[in-house]
């Protein structure tokens, strides 16, 4: 029996190829966005949430294709999807004062956890889009935020986590997992894909700080939104910008490097390197985060 291996998440063999061929065929009619939605609910593919996985279906869908194991309708996406535009008021015109004093004067810290539907993501949206070297649109699957003020209510910060990297050599190995391990526990890693303190800020310590207070705290929020636990933070610093000072002072573990091939190298076989090189820092939430991501 052909065997596939893990695809998205999951172990694929001949007997799913057979599967999702025959639901091709005995639909015609049908639209990728049809198919990725049964096959998720056939496969009760939903994540601790209670959300249906169709999209990681449809991306499961696009990836046996590419490999020639099965032939998709032709997809009804006309044009590029284009973003959101975000909306003229999420700018500001006129910066605020700078803020230069010692961290004792700002403590303690006012944490509020943000998202689409509460009150305070606009203003998160806002300076992740205008102040972020990697700007801000919106989120997709799992993701908690935080917006960080002082004790007067200045804003000072804003952090993103959302889903770990599918793929890291120096992380897999420091954890000492098997591609099925991966796929089986990557959800119990999250990933701070944006940490922003505001440009007028200059605060020493100050980032550092929010970081181990995160680090104390997210577990319980993450636990909240989605009903599961999370063992493992991880990041990625680009070497040419940042020095990962405030991730090694909250006792983050730099794990290694990037390659800097990213996916469209992987999948043409090219060994030129398109993308920076990125340090590899990861956070234990607690002792036994291998131990646990491993079984």
């Amino acid at each position: 029996m052909l065997e596939v291996g893990i695809v998205q998440g999951r172990k694929i063999s001949g007997v799913e190829i057979a599967e999702i061929k025959g639901l091709i065929e005995a639909n015609p009619g049908w639209h990728r966005t049809q198919l990725s939605r049964v096959l998720a609910e056939r496969w009760q593919w939903y994540a601790a949430s209670g959300q249906l996985k169709d999209m990681a279906a449809r991306s499961l869908l696009v990836k046996l294709q590419e490999r020639g194991l099965i032939v998709l309708p032709p997809s009804r996406q006309l044009r590029p999807l284009r973003r959101r535009p975000l909306m003229p008021e999420l700018f500001d015109s006129v910066p605020p004062d700078p803020i230069a004093t010692d961290l004792s004067s700002l403590l303690p810290l006012w944490i509020a956890v943000v998202g689409p539907k509460l009150p305070d993501y606009p203003q998160f949206q806002r300076y992740l889009a205008q102040h972020h070297y990697l700007s801000f649109n919106r989120t997709i699957g799992e993701s908690v935020g935080y917006l960080i003020k002082s004790c007067a209510g200045v804003d000072l910060a804003c952090l993103l986590f959302g889903a770990a990297a599918w793929q890291c050599a120096p992380r897999d190995q420091w954890i000492g997992w098997s591609s099925e391990q991966r796929a089986q526990g990557l959800h119990r890693i999250v990933n701070n894909s944006r940490f922003l303190l505001m440009p007028w800020v200059r605060v020493r310590c100050l980032a550092s700080h929010i970081l181990s207070h995160i680090a104390r705290r997210i577990q319980a929020d993450w636990q909240a939104r989605y009903r599961h636990p999370i063992d493992v933070l991880e990041t990625f610093v680009q070497q040419d910008r940042f020095r990962g000072t405030c991730y090694q002072a909250a006792n983050w573990i730099c794990v290694g490097q990037t390659t800097g091939r990213t996916r469209q190298n992987k999948r043409l076989r090219d060994n030129q390197v398109h993308a920076p090189i990125k340090d590899i820092y990861l956070y234990p939430l607690h002792a036994d985060a291998r131990g646990q991501l491993c079984r």
